[in-house]
Formats: structure tokens, C-alpha cells, sequence
């Protein structure tokens, strides 16, 4: 299917490794123009390599802490002067890291966790608005979690974190709506990224199995799918660049949930 994404400009932010990768990829392959923004050069520039061989032959890693204000402004005024003012499309990947039950959280990783999951978000998409209401077309896809419908002991920060996403996603949707920019989450549920690999090592499975990972999610968490295995981050990507194209023309305010099936709504 032809996405209608020819030349259209692209921002991903966390989309050097894992599904932030995976929907970059995607939107490469329908010939669009892709920036990544991340914290390591070194995995945005192999990333933004493989970008240009997928057909985005102009990919390029900016890097910038979504933390710090002053980085996001400066890594979006150089989108900003690489295309010209143009920008279609933002993605937002990037994921809180604290994780912890109730009892063992800090006030400190409370506030680092709403800052990495929602307030990086909440900078990417105020230094974005310009361009992308000045564009013909805009789409915004933010990611939220599973986790914030079906909760998890040691996550408590992270989902709280994921469901101001949410939450705000929803917010701008109606705010937007008027400029006709379509805003929607992406709720991925198990998903074979580095992190839930690393995780299951750490317990003695097969990260790489995702049948096996699976296995360990219910054995540990008692949260499977209907289906029998984790997800992988290239099932998540064509969600993305679905809801990021000029295809999805209608869908806004929606949290889509991509988990392998589940109980929750």
C-alpha cells in the first residue's frame, strides 16, 4: 500500500534502536525523508546508515537529550534548516527508564520518570508545532504502554509516566483538531526490545525466542497475550507509519493497542 509518504519529512525521536527504529524504518521504505533524534551518535549514525539504504537517502541522527529544553530547541531549528521549515510528521518513542516497585521509588525517580516518558514529549511536540502547522499535511504518533491498562509491581512510575502520554495525546488531539494535525497513540503490549531480552537473560530465558519470552512474562507477571509469543519491534512499525501517513486521514485521538491481544480495553 502506498502510504502517500513520498518526500514527506519525518522526525523520530528515540528511533535509533527498537520500535522507535522499527517505525523509522517503515516510513523510510514509503520514501520518506527521516531525522532521528537520540542521546548516542554512535547508534544514530548507524541507524541513519541503514535509513538511507531503506530509500531515505538524505537520514540523518541529531542528537539531543529530550530532557534539556535547550537541545530540543536546537535539534528542531536544525530540522528546521535542513528542510526548509518543512515537517509532516513526529514520532515520539522514547520511554521512561526507572523501574521499581512502590515502596522502593524516590521522589527523584518519580520526577525522572515523568520527565524521560511525558515531558520530552510534551518539548518535542512545542518545538514541532511550528512546522507542522505550517505544513500542507501533519501527523503526530506518541507512544504510550500496555501497562497502563493491565499495571505491573515495578512499574508504577513508568506507567504513570506512559499514561500522561496518553493522556495528553488526547489533549491535543481536540487542541489540533482545528489544524487539522492528527494525533494518536500506539499502546505496544510484550515487545522484543533490548530491554525485555535483556530482562529475560537476567531470569534465565531466551530473549531471542519469543515464544519462550512469553512463557517467562506469564510465569513472572501473570500478563500474556492470547497469542502464545511476544510481539517483535517490526510488528510495531507499520502501525506507525500507518497512523503517521497521509492513508490515516480520519483516525485522531485514538489509543491503538498492538499487544498480541489482551482483557483490557
Amino acid at each position: 500500500m502506498d502510504l502517500g509518504l513520498r518526500d514527506a519529512c519525518a522526525v523520530v525521536v528515540g528511533g535509533g534502536r527498537g520500535m522507535g527504529f522499527a517505525a523509522a524504518h517503515c516510513l523510510a521504505d514509503d520514501g520518506a525523508r527521516i531525522a532521528l533524534i537520540g542521546r548516542t551518535p554512535e547508534v544514530l549514525d548507524g541507524a541513519a546508515t541503514q535509513l538511507q539504504d531503506r530509500g531515505s537517502p538524505d537520514a540523518v541522527g541529531i542528537v539531543a537529550d529530550t530532557a534539556d529544553e535547550a537541545q530540543v530547541q536546537r535539534a528542531f531549528a536544525e530540522v528546521g534548516e535542513r528542510w526548509h521549515g518543512r515537517l509532516n510528521i513526529l514520532v515520539n518513542a522514547v520511554g521512561p527508564t526507572v523501574r521499581g516497585t512502590f515502596d522502593d521509588l524516590t521522589d527523584a525517580d518519580w520526577r525522572q520518570a515523568i520527565d524521560e516518558g511525558a515531558m520530552g514529549m510534551v518539548r518535542c511536540v512545542r518545538a514541532a508545532l511550528p512546522m507542522l502547522r505550517a505544513a500542507e499535511w501533519a501527523r503526530i504518533v506518541n507512544f504510550s504502554a500496555h501497562s497502563t491498562q493491565r499495571q505491573s509491581e515495578i512499574l508504577p512510575a513508568y506507567t504513570a509516566a506512559k499514561a500522561m502520554v496518553t493522556s495528553i495525546s488526547k489533549n491535543l488531539s481536540l487542541v489540533l483538531a482545528r489544524d487539522e494535525i492528527l494525533v494518536n497513540v500506539v499502546s505496544p503490549g510484550s515487545i522484543a526490545t533490548e530491554a525485555l531480552v535483556g530482562w529475560a537473560a537476567s531470569v534465565g530465558v531466551d530473549g531471542g525466542d519469543p515464544y519462550a519470552l512469553m512463557a517467562a512474562i506469564d510465569e513472572h507477571f501473570g500478563h500474556p497475550a492470547h497469542l502464545p509469543r511476544a510481539g517483535l519491534p517490526t510488528e510495531i512499525g507499520p502501525v506507525v507509519a500507518f497512523l503517521a501517513s497521509r492513508r490515516n486521514s480520519y483516525m485522531t485521538g485514538a489509543n491503538i493497542n498492538v499487544d498480541g491481544g489482551s482483557d483490557f480495553t
